[in-house]
């Protein structure tokens, strides 16, 4: 999967812009607060209605402006389809060629795009809700109908918690724990199926990056204890989940560890082994989404240059010249394993928002 002629208008400091984007690799090079990101940016916006980096939604729309839209070509192999998404004040709504819906999920599942970014080692170092967000994402595209299966989910977990905030009677949450036990079954049947793909190849990519880390372990964690029914354990906690106003055990605590031979304990490795750990994660994902489906998704790359050492680079652009299908990279100038073969990439200037002629 590729996109083509990128549309963004009012991201951030871009008024208006259209990217010719090219198979293969695209560089973004350009001083720092030039747009170079909010490129990659909307690419990325198309596949997940929301941004990369750190921020309210709201704070994307380009100041004094009231929406913004981004809009690609998105191809996979003979068939294209124009995508488009604008965002207001208070919501996203999107485009399939000339038909505007309402159903998100639908727009979104027509383009695939990963990212590897400065933010990106809080995949390893962060909050279980990044690396179930994560997960998810990949979930969805490979099988679509898990997006109503998450919406059931969350819609029982909602009523639920309403319920015990308003000191609901017994009878009642005996009705919402039987819906939300059913609700949590293909969801996390749907996130094992995707785990254990996930698992195998990231194993392989883990060895790839940080051999000397020695064998990778990953193990998930589906919310709650693996030889425990939940409908018996939202009835055991009930007394505690009251107190507390809130559902304790089930998909939405759900998390994956991931732990090395070398550095049992996540805190044990540096800020430069969790990055390469994310960038493990994220071409783990892609190479998933490849297996599943036949193509690859877009790969993003934000700020290579300042993100990773030349030798690990270099790897990583190797690998993905191998395989790939379109790359988006970004960063003040050409990664230095790139330079020495100006043909092999389409290059664009940035500055100020806008393109300065394509090289």
């Amino acid at each position: 999967m590729r996109l083509e002629q990128l549309h963004i208008e009012n991201l951030r400091n871009i008024a208006t812009l259209d990217v010719a984007l090219a198979p293969g690799i695209n560089v973004f090079v350009g001083p720092n607060g030039a747009g170079k990101s909010s490129i990659l940016e909307a690419a990325y916006l198309l596949s997940h209605a929301q941004s990369f980096r750190l921020g309210a939604t709201h704070d994307l729309i380009r100041r004094g402006e009231k929406r913004l839209a981004v809009a690609a070509t998105a191809r996979c192999g003979e068939r294209a389809r124009r995508i488009a998404l604008i965002r207001d004040d208070s919501s996203w709504h999107g485009r399939i060629d000339q038909t505007v819906t309402t159903n998100l999920g639908a727009v979104l599942g027509e383009t695939a795009v990963v990212c590897f970014e400065p933010g990106s080692h809080e995949l390893i170092a962060g909050s279980g809700r990044e690396r179930r967000r994560f997960l998810d994402w990949g979930v969805f595209h490979v099988e679509h109908a898990y997006l109503a299966t998450a919406a059931r989910y969350r819609r029982s977990l909602r009523q639920r918690n309403m319920a015990l905030k308003n000191g609901a009677a017994d009878g009642e949450l005996d009705a919402w724990d039987v819906e939300l036990a059913s609700a949590a079954a293909p969801m996390d049947l749907h996130r094992q199926q995707y785990f254990s793909r996930f698992r195998d190849r990231l194993a392989e990519l883990a060895g790839q990056f940080l051999p000397e880390l020695g064998e990778v372990n990953l193990a998930w964690d589906r919310g709650w204890p693996s030889d425990a029914s939940l409908l018996d354990l939202l009835a055991q906690r009930r007394s505690l989940d009251r107190i507390r106003g809130h559902t304790s055990r089930g998909p939405h605590r759900a998390d994956w560890l991931l732990r090395f031979e070398q550095a049992p304990q996540r805190g044990q490795l540096s800020r430069g082994q969790e990055k390469l750990c994310a960038l493990a994660c994220v071409l783990a994902q892609a190479r998933v989404h490849a297996d599943a489906s036949g193509g690859w998704p877009v790969i993003a790359l934000d700020d290579l240059g300042s993100e990773l050492d030349l030798e690990h680079q270099a790897r990583v652009l190797d690998w993905l010249r191998r395989d790939a299908d379109q790359v988006l990279i970004s960063g003040v100038d050409i990664p230095e394993p790139l330079r020495a073969e100006p043909d092999a990439i389409t290059l664009f200037h940035v500055e100020h928002g806008s393109l300065r002629g394509l090289l």
